[in-house]
């Protein structure tokens, strides 16, 4: 029996029955009178009877407070780690590490605050470059900062794997790395503004307000940003996926189009609107299906200010800008276009009905109005080299309409792309391509489940299944792998594999794409013929769920995530993707050279050609393989972003949606296998080579003939023989706080090195400093005692010379006194004798 005080924390097991429910946290606030009363997290009160005290465990202390990284709970399970990412959110700490750091890099789980945090500065970024998992709290500037130094110091292209139910923050997460990358990369030069100015025209060409989230993308991309040898961004290169057409002519209640349509409405001048006849977004079918024209948190006048500014610095000139709004203005006229109903031989037919909107819109596509009503409501047919024309009905020319506007904004937007790939693309030199590197940023649609799902949806959540199997393979399959083929003691960990739901979506024989591509290339091929053959082929299938009844046009699939019932309806058509001849003539008729050269490629086409075009789901499958393979070749890192709720509101925590997107994350497996793996792997030629710096004596790698050896010498005198490290065949296999040991002691080691030869560099520095010095002193003295003997020499030369000269004065004087003398002397002799 549990003996519980007051203050202790427990889990609490309400045991409701529900899919996604999890014990949920609760702390005593009382114990007498034989009943427990606790609160739980989510501020409830609840009395427990003795009886019922089974409901009840105690909790550890690493669930009480949270933990930074999720290996570290001690409650390791699906509560610990709700409980941890709430804890965490309610204290507006929005990142947790996953595990540690893994052999091909980290797993951040992110979860969207639904507000701005003053954590994303300039001093942010400084406090996070240059440092290892583990010494920062978690970040998505810690994130960015192990991709970008792990490609420099691995020598290899890098990848970030962003992933996350739409609404979840994928694209601010992708736009925050970027920041991150610019800003530590060292130049800050023209190309690094430049690819942070793609983000705002791509936003507004490609995102739209959709239910769940005010800023959804509804295109794929794919960002790879090129390094040269001195880590410094010279390109990059975006590759767009799946861009959501439909969304152009039809919208869902409270969703708007893409926001470039508002923008432009809102931010353009006076007269720009008269020239292009707009009005108001109210004004136009279009932009009023969701009945929202006006999104919360957007300023749609700034908004469109700073897609100018965009464009300038990515060498949009002002004819093209000019350009696209024309097209952008030809689609809002467009969709104000009305049929009426006619009968023409017992046929069903219409007729374009008169309007000034007609009338701009053939203006500004520079085509004939006859021309333009003619391809909209008739269609022509070529047969046995003949021309036949049929006319549509309301409906078929409606559904034309559409497909040129979608085809119109499709092609565009792809223009766009290639337009800002010119600008920022930077192709490798010969002889730089083998030094040059990358970092991938993927930011993709999320898995969606709407209310009516279909073809987009389809083409979405494959992609999702794709790369969750990638994140599976990573993370469980290969990491085991790995373990057997090294003869690693090891322990096997059961983990949800989605690879038989991709088989038969796409992998397979007779999968769900290729039979719907089938479909889609008869002639005579209907919704209906897809729908039976798909479950004649599949309603054996586990994962497939077939429909109801006959007359059911819906059929579902159990996907990672959920099961999803997708509606057939307009499959095959949005599958085909193609627009028939007349609207390819009516282009090619055209006098704007604009439009005609983003619809170069289909004008190039004869009709035969376009017969055999790819459908949009062998187009969407083949990039999503490709994208797999350079994913595939990169070190990848991923981010797991989490919605808190479903309603964008701050400081709301919705614990049964949480759980879910926990689940088919497979988080809780992840972190069971990094707790019980090893992350950190290196071969014994990178082992030995990187740490022989810690044993004296040790030659490099090619030097050994036994490495095996000489990495277990190394691994036991760092971290001693009783460490839970293992030497396999080719490979060492240690844990995070090992790498952190071996990468500090070989910090310390390669100081002292350093420092040894600094000392010595000093030491020669200086005494070639001190002979010099002493050199020029000895010439100094030299020259100074020279000039001072000489100067000497001088004085007592003229001191001798005038020594001699007194000398010979005196002795001069002293001889004329005596010979004077002496003649005095005879003189006064002779006078006297005289």
């Amino acid at each position: 029996m549990v003996i519980l005080q007051q203050g202790d924390y427990v889990w609490l097991d309400l045991k409701t029955g529900r899919e996604f429910d999890v014990p949920i946290g609760a702390v005593v606030k009382l114990c007498e009178s034989g009943l427990i009363q606790v609160l739980d997290d989510e501020g409830n009160e609840h009395w427990i009877s003795p009886q019922n005290a089974t409901h009840i465990k105690p909790m550890h202390p690493t669930s009480v407070h949270g933990v930074e990284d999720m290996i570290r709970l001690g409650d390791l399970n699906e509560a610990g780690i709700l409980r941890n990412l709430l804890i965490r959110y309610t204290e507006h700490v929005i990142y947790t590490n996953c595990g540690g750091r893994t052999y091909t890099g980290s797993i951040l789980v992110a979860v969207n605050p639904y507000q701005l945090l003053p954590i994303y500065t300039a001093e942010q970024i400084r406090l996070y470059t240059n440092k290892k998992i583990g010494e920062m709290p978690p970040h998505i500037f810690g994130i960015a900062d192990n991709c970008y130094f792990n490609m420099q110091r691995s020598n290899k292209d890098q990848c970030c794997i962003i992933s996350g139910e739409s609404g979840a923050g994928k694209t601010e997460s992708t736009k925050l790395i970027l920041q991150f990358l610019a800003s530590i990369s060292g130049q800050h030069s023209w190309i690094e503004q430049q690819v942070l100015e793609a983000n705002p025209i791509l936003e507004a060409f490609g995102n739209a307000k959709t239910i769940r989230n005010d800023n959804s993308s509804r295109f794929g991309k794919y960002i790879d940003i090129h390094f040269n040898k001195k880590g410094a961004i010279e390109g990059a290169k975006i590759e767009q996926y799946l861009l959501e057409k439909s969304r152009v002519c039809r919208q869902a209640q409270d969703e708007r189009n893409y926001h470039i349509f508002y923008c432009m409405l809102k931010g353009m001048t006076p007269t720009e609107k008269k020239d292009l006849n707009l009005g108001q977004a109210i004004d136009y079918t279009y932009l009023t299906m969701g009945n929202c024209t006006v999104c919360d948190g957007r300023d749609d006048l700034k908004d469109y200010c700073n897609i100018l500014s965009a464009m300038k610095v990515l060498m949009f000139t002002e004819t093209e800008n000019w350009e696209i709004s024309k097209l952008l203005a030809s689609i809002l006229h467009m969709g104000n276009i009305h049929f009426r109903a006619r009968t023409y031989a017992n046929l069903d037919a219409c007729v374009v009905v008169q309007s000034p909107d007609l009338v701009t819109a053939t203006m500004l596509l520079e085509v004939k109005p006859r021309d333009m009503m003619d391809c909209l409501t008739t269609r022509t047919l070529i047969t046995r080299g003949e021309s036949v024309s049929t006319p549509l009905s309301m409906d078929q020319a409606l559904d034309v309409r559409d497909a040129f506007v979608k085809g119109i904004y499709g092609r565009l937007f792809v223009w766009i792309v290639d337009k800002i790939n010119a600008a920022i693309y930077k192709p490798p030199a010969n002889e730089t391509q083998s030094v040059r590197k990358s970092i991938g940023l993927l930011d993709i649609f999320g898995f969606e489940n709407f209310t009516i799902n279909s073809f987009e949806q389809l083409c979405i959540n494959f992609a999702n299944e794709n790369l969750q199997q990638f994140f599976v393979r990573h993370v469980f399959k290969l990491e085991q792998e790995e373990y057997n083929l090294e003869n690693i003691n090891w322990q096997h960990i059961e983990f949800t594999d989605n690879q038989d739901a991709l088989d038969m979506i796409a992998i397979k024989p007779m999968n769900i794409i290729s039979l719907i591509d089938e479909e889609s290339k008869f002639p005579k091929g209907t919704e209906a013929t897809m729908l039976y053959k798909l479950n004649s082929q599949h309603k054996l299938n586990s994962y497939y769920i077939p429909p109801k009844n006959t007359y059911e046009t819906k059929f579902g699939i159990q996907h990672f995530a959920g099961v999803v019932h997708y509606e057939t309806k307009g499959f095959l058509e949005k599958n085909r993707d193609s627009l028939h001849g007349d609207i390819i003539q009516l282009v090619h008729s055209s006098k704007n050279k604009f439009i005609k050269q983003i619809f170069q490629a289909d004008v190039a086409m004869g009709v035969e050609t376009r017969k055999r075009s790819p459908t949009l789901s062998s187009q969407f499958k083949r990039s999503l393989e490709l994208l797999m393979r350079t994913l595939g070749a990169c070190q990848p890192f991923f981010v797991r972003c989490i919605k808190p709720n479903e309603f964008k509101k701050p400081m709301l925590f919705d614990r049964e949606l949480c759980v879910r997107q926990l689940r088919y994350s497979g988080m809780m497996e992840t972190i069971r296998i990094r707790r019980a793996g090893y992350p950190i792997r290196h071969t014994f030629t990178e082992f030995v080579d990187r740490y022989r710096v810690l044993v004296p004596g040790v030659k490099p790698a090619h030097k050994q003939e036994d490495l095996h050896g000489t990495c277990q010498c190394i691994a036991e005198g760092v971290l001693g023989r009783e460490g839970d490290w293992q030497i396999g065949k080719t490979k060492i296999f240690l844990k995070d706080h090992h790498d952190m040991m071996l990468e500090i002691e070989r910090d310390k080691a390669i100081t002292d090195k350093v420092i040894l030869i600094q000392k010595a560099v000093r030491c020669f520095k200086e005494r070639t400093h001190f002979l010099k010095m002493k050199k020029s002193v000895i010439l100094i003295q030299k020259m100074w005692r020279g000039y001072y003997c000489r100067k000497n020499y001088s004085a007592m030369q003229i001191g001798f010379l005038r020594l001699q000269a007194l000398f010979r004065s005196r002795k001069l004087c002293r001889t004329y006194r005596s010979a004077r003398y002496h003649v005095t002397h005879l003189q006064a002799c002779c006078r006297g004798f005289w």
